[in-house]
């Protein structure tokens, strides 16, 4: 029987902290969601840098590590907007581009990932907008006020629009340079 790669439990403990970290924030248990969120957040920067040192890249672990980030993100964003922290259409608009991420560029068929680099920077605003109200909640620490929240939710919604529609005007241009 094989085993599973070290950088793929990594990957797929995320999804297991996902619905951890929803309850912890939607119960105000904030220091245990920080704690949820650091491990979150380690074992995103080490899935990659182990796949790579050991040589253990793959197709599938690419997307298990993306799915994992979309899914913790997502339900650790809709866990601050049960706290009226973040608008609920950020949790939503987050999956939304994750599935076209994925659809688009047809990795559920086994082709590779490519993200803009929009997609990019979005992808990392994401981890950092869910993080930092646990983080300063989990350590009482407010150097940002709650409000400041809602305001870089609503520039991240439209800069993830914007990445969405780049996305669909790259499609469409593909498609229609294919039937020319």
């Amino acid at each position: 029987m094989n085993k599973l790669p070290l950088p793929n439990i990594l990957s797929g403990s995320r999804l297991a902290l996902a619905p951890l970290a929803f309850y912890l924030i939607d119960s105000l248990m904030w220091r245990a969601a920080a704690i949820v969120v650091l491990i979150a957040v380690l074992t995103d920067l080490l899935d990659g840098y182990l796949a790579r040192r050991l040589q253990l890249e793959s197709h599938w672990g690419g997307l298990l590590d993306h799915s994992s980030d979309a899914l913790f993100v997502t339900m650790t964003l809709a866990a601050l907007a049960t706290q009226n922290l973040v608008p609920w259409v950020l949790p939503c608009i987050v999956i939304g581009a994750f599935l076209q991420y994925v659809l688009d560029s047809k990795a559920i068929q086994g082709q590779s990932l490519r993200a803009s680099l929009l997609g990019r920077y979005n992808g990392i605003a994401y981890f950092v907008l869910a993080g930092w109200p646990v983080m300063q909640n989990g350590l009482n620490l407010h150097p940002v006020d709650d409000h400041w929240f809602l305001w870089a939710s609503w520039a991240l919604i439209a800069s993830t629009s914007v990445s969405m529609l780049d996305r669909l005007v790259a499609l469409r241009r593909a498609r229609s340079g294919a039937h020319a």
